[in-house]
């Protein structure tokens, strides 16, 4: 599989620092005493705020302290080539930052915070997609003070790097049973297909192609990880997804284990008792946890699919959060997960991630559970994305996962079959005064 090129723009190592005789008036806060933010723009894409430390003037930056990245930026080919043709025509294309002294946020519609001053960065993506650039690292002049020895100074560390992609795109919605094609530019080749079905019809025409369920070893992660209590009511459950390489062998699945039930009194699944997937991989014969996925129904004035990933390490109940957000009921949005620190870039919702770290030894390869997310490897950035529609729209999801991540087959199809659960999410969580489509009608259920 070849992967398109991305470009991942890293904003970090943020501080303040202010000359003495700059101080404001004393109306005014001065940084020292009070909080400092700054807005992040790139053309073409959403702005993104960060918190900046203030310093002492006479103390200088800890140029060995590692910081989590303020602000991350993530550019396909399609985003460079756009920046690169407008900067025909003018200057190269610039990271504009506006640093504000006060809190963040506004009071009554008005934006809190008072500006302390601008700085312009040119920045030139040329190669980027295949090799590493700093753009910055160290002190710049804020403001209209900037050649006076008494303007404030800004400190960031701002560099490009390669973040190289597989993409993924299904051909039709995940419960019509479609094909996932390989994107890359306008080629896209078949990859995988996907099955749809209900869990308890047991599809046994299909066993041969399928991995063997081991009866003790269902039990032990559907009551481990799920419910198979039967409820009376509204209720969507037993849905599932199975992902096949084109030789017909099974390498990732979804399988709804919690059923996605109505609160008493209302028509919609709440927060409290969320339905949820667990995302499942091959291995020793059978299939094994490797991801769980809650999902429900937001209330307020956002109307929205709330949801939360998790990482199951090794069959324990204790899992580790990689993602937690809400998606539009109306417009959609994309499921991220993205271990590199602040995300506010435009993804529908709050990331919060996990963290982890360990030898350098774990295990990876293929039927091994010790591959590409692992809790006990070492993992950051952007991990994965996928673009889902709203309700009542036709919904191909299209999946970006990063190179990093993926070592063999499963490793890809894990990703594809979560991002299939998540579109699937999306119709579970539907208000029950609503129909859902036929495919999604279990026939077991109008039976007797």
């Amino acid at each position: 599989m070849d992967p398109c090129p991305f470009v991942r723009i890293t904003i970090g190592n943020l501080a303040l620092k202010i000359p003495v005789a700059s101080k404001p008036a004393r109306s005014v806060v001065h940084p020292s005493s009070s909080p400092c933010f700054c807005k992040i723009e790139l053309k073409n894409f959403p702005l993104q705020t960060a918190v900046v430390p203030y310093i002492p003037p006479e103390n200088q930056f800890p140029e060995n302290q590692f910081q989590t990245p303020a602000a991350t930026f993530y550019l396909s080919k399609a985003d460079i080539d756009k920046l690169a043709a407008k900067s025909i025509f003018s200057a190269k294309p610039c990271l504009k930052i506006a640093i504000f002294t006060g809190r963040g946020g506004s009071t009554c519609g008005v934006n809190s915070g008072r500006l302390l001053g601008k700085v312009s960065l040119p920045l030139d993506l040329a190669g980027t997609e295949s090799r590493s650039c700093v753009f910055h690292n160290g002190w710049i002049s804020v403001g209209k003070e900037a050649n006076k020895g008494s303007a404030a100074q800004l400190h960031l560390n701002v560099k490009a790097e390669p973040d190289p992609r597989f993409v993924f795109q299904f051909d039709g919605e995940p419960k019509c049973s479609p094909q996932v094609f390989q994107i890359r530019g306008n080629i896209q080749q078949p990859v995988f297909t996907c099955k749809f079905s209900f869990r308890n019809t047991g599809d046994r025409n299909q066993r041969s192609r399928s991995l063997q369920l081991e009866p003790s070893s269902s039990r032990s992660w559907l009551s481990l990880f799920g419910s198979v209590r039967e409820r009376s009511g509204k209720e969507r459950k037993g849905w599932s997804i199975t992902v096949h390489d084109l030789s017909g062998s099974p390498v990732a699945a979804a399988s709804m284990v919690t059923p996605f039930v109505a609160s008493p009194g209302s028509d919609r699944v709440s927060r409290s008792n969320p339905g949820s997937w667990l995302i499942l991989r091959p291995g020793d014969g059978t299939w094994k946890p490797w991801g769980r996925l809650e999902a429900w129904r937001e209330r307020g004035s956002f109307d929205g699919l709330g949801y939360r990933f998790e990482l199951i390490p090794n069959m324990s109940a204790a899992a580790i959060v990689l993602a937690e957000s809400t998606l539009s009921s109306s417009k959609g949005g994309k499921f991220v997960i993205d271990l590199g620190g602040n995300n506010n870039s435009g993804t529908n919702g709050r990331i919060t991630p996990g963290s982890a770290t360990s030898p350098a030894c774990s295990p990876r390869g293929s039927g091994d559970f010790g591959y590409g997310l692992w809790p006990y490897c070492v993992y950051r950035g952007f991990v994965m994305s996928a673009r889902v529609e709203g309700e009542g729209k036709c919904s191909k999801p299209c999946v970006e996962v990063s190179v990093q991540h993926v070592s063999c087959t499963e490793d890809a199809a894990a990703f594809v079959a979560l991002a299939g659960a998540i579109d699937l999410s999306m119709d579970a969580c539907r208000l029950f005064s609503q129909k859902l489509k036929k495919e999604l009608c279990n026939p077991q259920d109008f039976l007797g």
